[in-house]
């Protein structure tokens, strides 16, 4: 009878897991992943109302990725140092705010600060929430749905922002962050009787760490955002890039002498892995960029409505579940590698064919295919890395290698989307076209504008071969990935 007192004490939740708790932690995550969504196609709504640059367009998504990425594994300490409920309430609290900021935003700076604040409300409620299912559900079937509602938010979300988040922009693009007010709100609200508080520990927090990564990645993007238009010589450019550099060699200084550092030396020393963070970062590049200028060029050039647009993405979602399915079932069977080639070099084709799209473009002629065919292909790559990251590991660590992977997908996002959009305004601005309006174009512009549009495609084409080849040093066995999925499964029940 002690031991299930002890149990219940520990586990607030031990036989059923659909209530009040998984309602606000997946609510939580649904609400994170539709603001990534809708953001992309909100994005040439906001540049013609707002007067944004095609650099300060770029800035509406990175500023929130930059942030939500550098602070991810900082967030998810504050948990364990401070107490998981008390901090989770804070990331929500701080995230809602920031979305209040946004629908009300009167300028591009405004705008991308607010941006920058949801996603620091993100970093430290995303991986709290997490954290907070394996100390409120209890370990067995109960835990299993519990991880199984809050995984499926991440689909759900994606899809229904496709959806929700067009059918808003068609109203006004700031109802994307105002929606997310009274769900921050009804989430607050349930939050403080619903969740548990868990203990807090004496942590050594690497905050010198987290800044410096943030503001490492951040200057490096802001180069690479701003070179087209000030000019690759500009004083400030350069100062981005050059000091982006010196601050991240600055975080690696700091990574080895820290107490608690946030990026452990001791998981890289084996090659294979370290060939499995590159190939997820390089296909983080290739997710991130890729739906910006897809929905900017949809919208732009063919001129779809923003409903119209999120709709005619719902198929990508179906492309990627399929070879999620079809991945998860060959990982163990085929070197996971071949399968992470295989998928790259299919996003790489679908890319390339949609870099030689125009303006005669069709939706079931043209983009169809490619739409089905880069989901099918990105949903093949993604499956297998995270499990090579964890393969060959004790339990201990696949925590914190299942953090930095998720982290290296999210940082890097940014500075693929900084490189491709460079490679966009440029090839526009070489054909004549200019930043501004659409409405106020020419057709010579606007021809000019769709060019620089597919030649981003073929940049995020060159990202995901470059995934394809740094996935050829990856050796981990379809042995290896079963056990690694079998520790995952043992991790989450722990």
């Amino acid at each position: 009878m002690a031991v299930s007192d002890s149990t219940a004490v520990k586990y607030p939740v031990t036989t059923r897991a659909f209530g009040l708790a998984i309602v606000v932690l997946s609510g939580m995550q649904l609400m994170m992943v539709l603001d990534g969504t809708v953001a992309s196609l909100a994005l040439a709504r906001i540049q013609e109302d707002l007067g944004l640059s095609d650099s300060g367009r770029n800035w509406v998504i990175t500023s929130y990725a930059l942030t939500f990425g550098g602070l991810m594994l900082l967030g998810g300490r504050l948990g364990d140092a401070f107490g998981r409920k008390r901090v989770f309430i804070g990331g929500v609290a701080l995230f809602t705010v920031a979305s209040l900021l946004c629908g009300l935003a009167m300028n591009e700076g405004m705008l991308v600060a607010a941006r920058a604040f949801q996603g620091v409300g993100a970093a430290i409620a995303s991986p709290t929430a997490m954290a907070l299912v394996a100390t409120t559900f209890a370990p067995g079937p109960v835990r299993n749905q519990a991880i199984a509602i809050f995984a499926a938010m991440t689909g759900v979300g994606s899809v229904t922002g496709l959806i929700v988040g067009g059918a808003l922009t068609e109203v006004s693009w700031r109802w994307i962050f105002l929606i997310n007010v009274p769900i921050g709100l009804a989430i607050l609200a349930l939050a403080f009787g619903a969740l548990t508080e868990t203990a807090g520990e004496r942590l050594q927090l690497d905050v010198p760490g987290a800044v410096l990564a943030t503001l490492g990645c951040t200057a490096v993007v802001f180069g690479f955002t701003e070179g087209p238009e000030m000019g690759w010589g500009s004083p400030a450019v350069l100062a981005g890039l050059v000091g982006g550099a010196a601050l991240l060699a600055a975080f690696l200084v700091v990574e080895r002498r820290a107490e608690n550092p946030l990026l452990p030396f001791s998981l890289f020393r084996n090659r294979d892995r370290v060939a499995t963070f590159v190939a997820i970062a390089f296909i983080g590049m290739v997710m991130f960029s890729l739906a910006p200028f897809v929905a900017l060029f949809v919208q732009d050039v063919l001129g779809f409505t923003p409903l119209r647009a999120g709709l005619a993405f719902v198929p990508f979602a179906g492309g990627l579940g399929t070879a999620a399915f079809v991945a998860s079932k060959l990982a163990v069977r085929v070197q996971p590698r071949w399968l992470v080639v295989a998928g790259a070099l299919i996003t790489f084709v679908g890319l390339l064919y949609g870099a030689t799209l125009d303006g005669s473009a069709t939706y079931l002629g043209d983009l169809l295919v490619l739409v089905l065919g880069v989901g099918f292909g990105v949903g093949l790559a993604v499956v297998p890395l995270p499990l090579c990251a964890i393969a060959g590991v004790g339990p201990h660590e696949i925590g914190p290698l299942t953090a930095i992977a998720q982290v290296a997908q999210v940082l890097f996002g940014p500075v693929g989307l900084a490189v491709v959009g460079a490679m966009a305004t440029s090839r526009t601005l070489s054909r004549g076209g200019v930043s501004g309006a659409v409405a106020d174009m020419t057709p010579q512009q606007l021809d000019a504008l769709g060019q620089g549009y597919t030649f981003a495609l073929f940049g995020c084409a060159v990202l995901a071969a470059l995934a394809a080849l740094t996935a050829l040093f990856i050796r981990f066995t379809p042995e290896q990935v079963a056990q690694a999925q079998a520790a995952e499964k043992a991790a989450q029940q722990a």
